[in-house]
């Protein structure tokens, strides 16, 4: 398939992006910046994905030049991944403006896109939406990122609908691997290496963590899968439900085996329940994908974190 994708330098989108490019997919991959202006990790991203996609360099989504190439170029899918999230975890982040840009020029994309023949479209939805996911009653939103992401789906769904167009919403859980932003694994390294015990200030809580390269398999899986015919699909991959000091001791194990380490992990009484207790998705990825080589992966999380100087063998 011809594949446009948004939010290629993201963490997740690299491993999408990475995945359709192996599997034999031609994926035209928009970044907002030119090659030279990333930094960090995302710049580390770019570089290693750049040749592997067909490029598609200062192309913000919306914008007159995303609306110029969408009018003149055929595409199978369009797969939009790109968000706003800047300081997506503080309840300062303004949900409506965000909602705004994720979803600029949204009917003329997408009018664009069936006049040329392409009747499906893929929104990347987050476990922190309301109403996605199972755990606790109510399905409130973790907080704005959440809201905007679920207002951002909502106002694709409509155009869609009106257009006659399959979309299909792949909700993300909680990724981990290679590559990341600074996260949750990130941070059992980075004390692993300084032989510090980390501390689990949170070990309450019930999360799906999902390595990315699984993650990355179900989402191809899906643009695969996803038929031309008026309507909704939804993906929901999950990975390991537990607790997240279940999860953190999972880490150690793994960690410790490949390096010949006796890892530790320590877990604060939690106080703080600001967030839903549970909140997991429900379609087990490991499951459906037999072929998955889970060892690997986990070589491959723990070389990295080696590689990059975060964890001490």
């Amino acid at each position: 398939m011809r594949i446009l994708l948004t939010g290629t330098s993201s963490f997740t989108g690299y491993w999408f992006a990475k995945e359709l490019v192996h599997a034999g997919h031609h994926v035209f991959a928009t970044f907002r910046g030119e090659r030279e202006s990333y930094q960090g990790i995302r710049r580390t991203r770019v570089e290693q994905i750049h040749n592997q996609v067909e490029p598609l360099w200062n192309l913000d989504g919306g914008s007159t030049a995303f609306l110029e190439l969408v009018r003149g170029t055929k595409f199978d899918l369009y797969c939009h991944h790109a968000a706003t999230m800047d300081n997506y975890r503080s309840w300062d982040f303004d949900a409506i403006e965000a909602t705004k840009k994720n979803t600029q020029s949204a009917r003329d994309i997408l009018s664009a896109l069936v006049k040329n023949g392409c009747q499906k479209v893929i929104i990347t939805g987050s476990v922190f939406e309301p109403f996605e996911g199972v755990g606790d009653v109510d399905h409130r939103a973790f907080n704005p990122y959440g809201l905007s992401k679920h207002f951002s789906f909502e106002i694709y769904r409509m155009e869609a609908h009106r257009l006659g167009m399959r979309i299909g919403k792949f909700v993300i859980p909680n990724p981990f691997g290679p590559l990341e932003e600074p996260r949750f694994t990130t941070y059992l390294a980075r004390e692993w290496a300084a032989n510090r015990i980390p501390m689990v200030k949170t070990p309450e809580y019930i999360r799906d963590n999902i390595h990315v390269g699984l993650l990355a398999m179900a989402y191809r899986e899906f643009c695969e899968s996803l038929s031309g015919q008026n309507g909704v699909s939804r993906a929901e991959p999950s990975g390991y439900i537990e607790s997240q000091g279940a999860f953190a001791n999972r880490v150690a194990r793994e960690f410790g085996t490949r390096t010949g380490r006796n890892l530790e992990v320590q877990c604060a009484s939690q106080t703080e329940f600001s967030e839903p207790l549970i909140r997991v998705n429900a379609d087990p990825s490991a499951r459906n994908h037999r072929d998955w080589p889970e060892e690997i992966a986990w070589d491959d999380v723990c070389a990295y974190w080696t590689e990059t100087g975060k964890f001490g063998c």
